[in-house]
């Protein structure tokens, strides 16, 4: 157990010193970038839902989860994306890949249970060539934030479990802007930085009441508070020159820049859902977050750009053939579908970009105990081509690991 921990941290410190920038798209050049997806495969193939927990699976969005835990269990999942990226005028294409999420969570007794890991918050990744008149600006980003999760779950009563996220925010944040202007010999180039640090919190209930039948009720929901985080911001303007080998560097000179505070905004989830133990369930959830205006960090945005509160809505669920079949493997495959839709709060030229996902997926078993490889696909749409937009079509492959022990860590063995 001792030499499987010591490979579980090394892999979640190299997880933590590479998790960023997986993402392109023109819509991250805006605040601190895109939200991203903080749960595993299981949940993004269910219309990304968070209000399920069980017993041998990692719920990432939802502490409480980890109250009903009965096994060791280790998630590890990535992604793969492409984009078709339309204009009024113009298309283009881009593709990224990412490691989106690597967790562990750990029974103690019969109703506490704690876990622990990393997920991207957001990220940024974009390259923009924006020619007007006689200036041509090329904008370039990249970076992201982070967090390190420390979970806790208990349950009160079999119906009703409660939990708490502890979260380090980290990472970076890069904008570069090149002007070159018609008929000038040197252009300028201004890259900022912010790097941000700190603390937040996530609260959860998860609540499962046996009905007739053979139902179950499922409800649950989060809260995470309004925080605040430190951003170190720097700033360096050059004169450039270019050749045929590319730019050099004229002159150069750093920039004094206040450091300042990011404000995380408050966001709450509920959902509700109808299920059969180890057969099926459907839900629905309902997530509302504040105004995130966060252009006071990174400087990026103009009068044409505004924050408004965001909101999102989800409904997905799983269906099982036969959990316990011995003769059909494809029996016990959990077979998943969803739906979503996001008000993500970011309006431009008076144009509010909103998303939509249509999501399925399965989760093959693997090996005698509960252990499974999930594969989830998504097809998507992001912005919009009016006001002289760009609108995102997205398709996603996304590969998760769930690996459950077949005995808990924390448990006292008998003899005869």
């Amino acid at each position: 157990m001792i030499k499987r921990f010591i490979v579980i941290v090394a892999v979640f410190f190299t997880v933590v010193a590479t998790a960023q920038e997986n993402v392109s798209s023109p819509y991250s050049y805006y605040g601190i970038g895109l939200n991203t997806f903080k749960g595993t495969v299981e949940n993004r193939s269910m219309g990304g839902l968070s209000m399920f927990s069980d017993s041998i699976h990692l719920n990432l969005r939802n502490p409480a989860g980890y109250g009903r835990l009965r096994r060791t269990t280790y998630a590890l999942g990535g992604s793969h994306e492409r984009l078709t990226l339309n204009s009024a005028s113009a298309e283009d294409n881009a593709k990224v890949s990412s490691l989106d999420y690597l967790g562990i969570g750990i029974p103690v007794g019969g109703n506490l249970g704690f876990g622990f890991g990393v997920l991207p918050y957001s990220s940024v990744g974009y390259q923009i060539l924006d020619i007007r008149d006689d200036v041509a600006s090329r904008l370039e980003g990249r970076g992201g934030m982070n967090k390190v999760f420390l979970s806790t779950g208990y349950q009160i009563i079999p119906s009703l479990s409660i939990g708490v996220d502890a979260n380090y925010n980290f990472g970076n944040l890069q904008n570069q802007r090149t002007l070159i202007r018609e008929q000038v010999q040197l252009g300028s180039r201004d890259v900022s930085r912010s790097d941000l640090k700190g603390f937040s919190y996530n609260f959860g209930v998860d609540f499962q009441q046996k009905l007739k039948n053979g139902l179950n009720l499922h409800a649950a929901a989060t809260y995470a508070p309004t925080t605040t985080i430190d951003a170190e911001n720097s700033r360096q303007l050059a004169t450039i020159a270019f050749s045929p080998n590319g730019e050099r560097v004229v002159e150069e000179r750093d920039v004094n820049v206040n450091d300042s505070e990011l404000t995380l905004p408050a966001k709450y989830t509920i959902g509700l859902g109808l299920g059969s133990a180890n057969k099926w369930f459907f839900g629905g959830e309902y997530v509302s977050t504040d105004d995130n205006s966060f252009l006071s960090v990174s400087g990026i945005g103009g009068a044409d750009t505004n924050f408004a509160d965001a909101a999102q809505y989800k409904f997905g669920g799983y269906f099982i053939p036969q959990y316990n079949s011995i003769t059909n493997y494809f029996n016990r495959i959990v077979y998943r579908a969803g739906f979503r839709y996001e008000e993500t709060g970011l309006s431009i030229n008076n144009q509010d970009i909103n998303e939509f996902g249509i999501t399925f997926g399965v989760g093959l078993p693997v090996g005698p105990g509960f252990s499974n490889i999930n594969l989830g696909f998504e097809y998507g749409q992001r912005g919009t081509t009016d006001s002289g937009l760009i609108q995102e079509d997205f398709f996603r492959l996304s590969v998760g690991l769930s690996l459950t022990e077949a005995r808990r860590w924390f448990e006292r063995r008998k003899f005869n």
